[in-house]
């Protein structure tokens, strides 16, 4: 299907600007960030409701919809992109809200400690301290979420690899958008959707490997790309046809679907990194197929006539 000329207009004006991004400092794409996560979540002030959550080596709040209906025992443990090295609470907040709205499930936006200050392991310690929050809290495994975008997406599989290696309960399901899972840049698109990604530079890409894990980049807990996905639970993948992270999506359904988990894979043509978060009517249907899939794997919505219609391959692209 042809892209609306909105989305197409979008595209262009995100190509325009890409340059200027070549030349942003950390703390540049730190505050465009937070500022992007303040006014989404200004959007959706009489949606959703925000409570702080307290952890020692970060910070941490749940966006809680103001429609979700009693027991509201289900959560969302959101993980934020940004190469490991941007996105504060105030980003996390922004998609974090867009998901409780549209969910009427509650999310945990966790703001993660950041490259280069913080490498790894850090962001992956912080995230099993939120799902191990949770699970102190009383929250059954199988009524958790785990949803990210771009790094955030291959720390919620790096994630569930660690929980299933130390043999900790698993959530109930992973939503992954354009996840950022092969860190050692291996993959075709990196070299064929170079001048075709509006918003991506692949040298910021390997800067950004550096500050956060150099010399691990071929480790499956930094590169998920390179782990065996035995055992996972149901996945729900997106990406746009023409970004450069679309390799990284392809490897991980291809492993699991080897593996015989129960995935899907979505890849919108024409389209760009994360382009569930702009907002565009392709966007906008992607978040609607994950609020679909997240709230059928919670348990708050039935499962199609036929159990694998939830999960089907109706990728554009899967190959």
């Amino acid at each position: 299907m042809a892209l609306t000329l909105g989305t197409r207009l979008l595209r262009m004006q995100l190509r325009l600007t890409k340059p200027i991004a070549r030349f942003a400092t950390i703390e540049d794409a730190r505050r465009a960030q937070d500022q992007l996560g303040r006014m989404t979540a200004e959007i959706l002030r009489t949606k959703v409701s925000f409570d702080q959550v307290p952890f020692d080596r970060f910070t941490a709040c749940f966006a809680e919809s103001n429609n979700c209906a009693e027991p509201c025992d289900q959560v969302i443990l959101y993980l934020h992109g940004g190469g490991y090295t941007a996105g504060g609470l105030d980003y996390a907040k922004g998609f974090g809200a867009l998901l409780a709205a549209q969910t009427n499930v509650s999310v945990l936006c966790i703001a993660y400690r950041l490259a280069p200050e913080h490498k790894f392991p850090a962001a992956q310690d912080d995230a099993m301290d939120a799902y191990q929050y949770l699970l102190d809290a009383g929250y059954n495994p199988e009524k958790i979420a785990i949803a990210g975008e771009s790094a955030g997406g291959g720390l919620a599989l790096s994630l569930v690899l660690r929980l299933r290696d130390e043999g900790k309960p698993l959530p109930a399901c992973i939503v992954a958008i354009s996840p950022w899972a092969d860190l050692t840049l291996s993959g075709s698109s990196y070299n064929n959707n170079v001048r075709l990604d509006p918003t991506l530079i692949r040298e910021s890409l390997a800067y950004y490997v550096i500050a956060y894990a150099a010399g691990h980049e071929d480790e499956a807990y930094v590169s998920p790309a390179q782990g065996d996905f035995t055992g996972f639970p149901p996945t729900l993948l997106f990406a746009g046809s023409d970004e450069i992270l679309l390799s990284d999506a392809k490897t991980v359904y291809k492993k699991m679907k080897k593996a015989g988990v129960e995935s899907k894979f979505i890849v919108e043509e024409g389209m760009w990194h994360v382009y569930p978060l702009y907002g565009t009517p392709e966007g906008k249907k992607a978040v609607e197929e994950m609020s679909l899939f997240l709230r059928t794997r919670l348990g708050l919505d039935a499962l199609p006539a036929h159990k694998d219609a939830a999960i089907a391959d109706t990728s554009t692209n899967p190959a």
